[in-house]
C-alpha cells in the first residue's frame, strides 16, 4: 500500500488533460489523487490553490512522502519519470525523502556559515592579531567561495582563488591565506564536515628563497622612507616600528591601556607577544611625541585603525608608499625590525640590550643563561632607544 486511506480523491490516469480538470471540493483543505499508471505517484491539491506532485512510499513500517514539484514546473510525463526514479531508489533500499532532507542540510552548510563557526571557536584560542588576520583571509579574501558547500570546494577552485589573491594582494598574502584555509579544512575534517583538505597539493605563491629575508635598510634608505611617509596611522606605525624595533602587529594593535605616558613606556602583556612574555618598551622622545598626537576615540581601545580592530590596511598603504619611495631593492615592513637590530649594533648597543629591546629569548637570554639572568635591562633599554632615536 503506497498511501493511507484518508484525504484521497481516488485513483485515475493522471494525464495532462485530467490534471487540468481536477478540483478540490468546497470545504476541504487538501485532497490527493493517485495515478493508475505509476503506483504511489499522487497529485496533491490544497484549498489555497497549490497543485503539487508527490510520491508516497514506505521504508519498513514508516510512511514517507517526497515532494517532486508543482504542476507549474513538472507536467504529468516528467512527474511520472521522477516518480519511477524515486521508487526505483526505494526498491534498492534507499530513502529519497531522507536524501532530499539531507541535501537541504548540506546545501545550507556553505563555506561562509561553517567559517563563522570555525572563527567563533578560534577567537578564544588565537592572539587577537592572529584571529583578525584569519577572519580577514576567510571572510574577505575567500569570499568567492562563500556560497559553495565544502564538498564543492575542490583543489582547482582553491588554486584558482589563491592565484587571484596573489595577483591582487601579493604572494605573501596568498600564502598566509592558504595557511588559514588549510587550518580551516583540517578543523572541518575533525568536525566531520569535510572528507578531504583541498588545499593540500596547491602551490605556494612565494618561492622558498623569497621567505629567507636578510634585507637591512641603509641609513640613506631609512631616511628616504621616513621623509616620504606622509601622515596617518600607517605612517605613524612605520615611524614607531623604526624607532622601537617591535613586531608589526604589536604596534598596529596597540591599546591605550598599554601606554604609560608618565613613565614613558609601552607595556605589552604576555598575550600580545610572540614568545608569550610580558614586554616593556621605553619610549624615546620621538616615539612619545608620535603617540601623544594620536586622537582618542571615545569607547575605542585601539590607538590605530578603525572599528573593533587595530590597523588593517597594510597592502594599500604599503603600495602607496612604494609608489612614492623608489629604492634600489624591494623592501618589506618586517625588514625594519632587522634594520633596527643591526643599526643599534652599529652604534655599539650591547647585544643583550638589543635582545631585551626586541624581546628575543635567544643568545645571551637563552638556555641556562636565560634561566638565571632575569634582568630586563630597563635603564640600558631607555639609553639605547634614546641613542637610536638620535642616530636615526
Amino acid at each position: 500500500m503506497c498511501f493511507p486511506a484518508t484525504k484521497l480523491g481516488g485513483a485515475m490516469k493522471l494525464t495532462q488533460a485530467n490534471v487540468a480538470r481536477l478540483k478540490i471540493a468546497a470545504g476541504k483543505g487538501e485532497i490527493i489523487y493517485f495515478d493508475d499508471d505509476v503506483p504511489c505517484l499522487g497529485l496533491r491539491l490544497r484549498a489555497g490553490g497549490s497543485r503539487t506532485w508527490i510520491v508516497q512510499y514506505r521504508v519498513g513500517k514508516k510512511q514517507r512522502r517526497l515532494t517532486l514539484g508543482s504542476t507549474a514546473i513538472l507536467d504529468s510525463g516528467k512527474a511520472k519519470d521522477a516518480a519511477r526514479k524515486a521508487l526505483a531508489r526505494v526498491r534498492l533500499g534507499g530513502d529519497p525523502s531522507n536524501d532530499k532532507a539531507l541535501a537541504r542540510v548540506v546545501a545550507s552548510e556553505t563555506f561562509d556559515v561553517i567559517a563563522e563557526r570555525f572563527l567563533a571557536r578560534q577567537e578564544t584560542r588565537l592572539r587577537p592579531s592572529s584571529y583578525a588576520a584569519t577572519k580577514y583571509y576567510l571572510l574577505a579574501l575567500f569570499k568567492p567561495l562563500h556560497r559553495l558547500t565544502l564538498a564543492h570546494i575542490t583543489r582547482a577552485v582553491v588554486a584558482g582563488q589563491l592565484g587571484r589573491i596573489a595577483d591582487g594582494n601579493g604572494p605573501v598574502a596568498a600564502d598566509r591565506a592558504r595557511a588559514a584555509l588549510s587550518a580551516f579544512f583540517a578543523w572541518a575534517i575533525r568536525e566531520g564536515l569535510a572528507e578531504t583538505n583541498p588545499v593540500v597539493g596547491t602551490n605556494k605563491a612565494t618561492h622558498p628563497e623569497d621567505t629567507k629575508r636578510d634585507r637591512v635598510l641603509s641609513h640613506s634608505e631609512l631616511r628616504t622612507i621616513w621623509r616620504n611617509l606622509g601622515e596617518g596611522h600607517f605612517a605613524d606605525i612605520v615611524r614607531l616600528l623604526t624607532l622601537t624595533g617591535q613586531r608589526r602587529d604589536e604596534i598596529a594593535d596597540l591599546r591605550w591601556s598599554e601606554i604609560d605616558f608618565s613613565k614613558r613606556v609601552i607595556s605589552l602583556p604576555a598575550s600580545r607577544t610572540k614568545n608569550k612574555r610580558a614586554h616593556d618598551i621605553p619610549l624615546s622622545k620621538s616615539a612619545l611625541a608620535i603617540l601623544r598626537r594620536q586622537p582618542r576615540v571615545a569607547g575605542r581601545e585601539f590607538v590605530f585603525g578603525e572599528g573593533e580592530q587595530g590597523f588593517q590596511g597594510w597592502s594599500k598603504a604599503k603600495a602607496a608608499l612604494d609608489a612614492r619611495v623608489k629604492l634600489n631593492q624591494p623592501w618589506q615592513l618586517r625588514d625594519l625590525r632587522r634594520t633596527v637590530v643591526t643599526g643599534m649594533g652599529d652604534i655599539e648597543v650591547p647585544p643583550h640590550v638589543v635582545e631585551a629591546i626586541v624581546n628575543h629569548v635567544s643568545g645571551t637570554k637563552g638556555g641556562v643563561a636565560g634561566v638565571y639572568n632575569k634582568s630586563v635591562y630597563a635603564k640600558e633599554k631607555v639609553a639605547a632607544l634614546s641613542k637610536w632615536d638620535s642616530a636615526r
